[in-house]
């Protein structure tokens, strides 16, 4: 089955990233990080950006100590 659909990829405030279609209303508490294209694409970009898995809140609670 092939994916027609393009995506976009979406953060939130703890830095975590996710895959969204990108005609649909991006969900509250998330914000366009600027990447489009297609899920692969987008897959692609996610895995070269977000390196630390951890929530921004944890890192730097973990900084901390």
């Amino acid at each position: 089955m092939r994916d027609d659909i393009a995506y976009q990829v979406l953060v939130n405030d703890e830095d975590q990233y996710s895959l969204w279609p990108a005609h649909r209303d991006i969900p509250a508490g998330w914000r366009a990080e600027g990447t489009t294209g297609t899920k692969d694409e987008c897959s692609a970009h996610v895995d070269r950006v977000w390196t630390d898995m951890r929530p921004r809140s944890l890192r730097e609670a973990m900084d901390q100590v």
